[in-house]
């Protein structure tokens, strides 16, 4: 059946990390449906260009490009202002940006304990503080991207395994609280997806990926742009603090998105 429930053209969005991957294909998606979106990353060159081919498709939202470094507060700050100046509000914040790397535990440094911690969980407080104000003003959504690494053993990467279990744990209880300001906070974990670096990395062929059988490993980017979409669209009116797990078929070989 087609709703229209599925659709929230008029809105405004942004996303981090949304030069690459999974929020590339995020904002890509909300413009092609009519959201205004803002297009964020740590570095303006990686962001332009993103903004600009959906400035210049047919797609009837908006792209800003902003550069921002999410475990900046003040950085943060400032891209919700500019967000709200030139679009008016801010209806949707997607907190996808994150990284990750691995090192035995035994070896890790406390600064790569504190980098991605910062990245990954900071990062998401920073975010979600600044613009709340701005998604309570008029009923909002959030949407924290974790990974199935933060409910499972993550051996090598205990730092993001722990982040983003926090993370997952921050969705449902910002859900409680903000439930009464008509704001929902939900959360995406993704097990493996073919983003551009898994296959530069060689672990993945696109082409590869079959659909046509039930026993699915790999996922694709937009397959979790589209979770996100249905999250703040109002056809998940009733979904609040949860955590979707968009893995397919796990299996102890997968790798994490990042």
């Amino acid at each position: 059946m087609v709703t229209t429930e599925f659709r929230i053209p008029g809105s405004v969005a942004i996303v981090t990390g949304s030069s690459s991957g999974i929020g590339k294909r995020i904002a890509e998606q909300f413009a092609a449906d009519g959201i205004d979106t803002v297009v964020c990353s740590r570095e303006q060159g990686n962001v332009d260009p993103v903004a600009n081919e959906i400035n210049e498709s047919d797609r009837p939202g908006r792209a800003l490009p902003i550069e921002c470094d999410v475990r900046d507060e003040a950085s943060v700050e400032s891209m919700v202002e500019r967000t709200v100046e030139e679009f008016g509000g801010l209806d949707i914040l997607v907190n996808n940006a994150g990284a990750a790397f691995m090192v035995e535990f035994d070896e890790m440094s406390r600064n790569a304990w504190d980098t991605i911690l910062d990245i990954n969980l900071n990062g998401v407080f920073n975010c979600t503080h600044a613009a709340s104000d701005a998604l309570k003003d008029g009923g909002g959504s959030v949407v924290n991207v974790s990974s199935v690494r933060g409910q499972e053993a993550s051996p090598n990467e205990t730092h993001y395994g722990a982040a983003k279990a926090a993370v997952e744990n921050f969705t449902k209880s910002l859900a409680h609280e903000w439930a009464e300001d008509d704001v929902r906070v939900n959360c995406v974990a993704p097990g493996f997806i073919a983003t551009k670096s898994a296959v530069s990395a060689g672990d993945v062929d696109p082409a590869g990926i079959d659909r046509s059988a039930v026993d699915r490993r790999i996922g694709r980017v937009e397959e979790i742009a589209d979770v996100v979409e249905f999250l703040v669209s109002d056809a998940a009116s009733f979904v609040i603090g949860e955590v979707l797990t968009v893995r397919g078929v796990p299996t102890h070989s997968e790798k994490p998105e990042r």
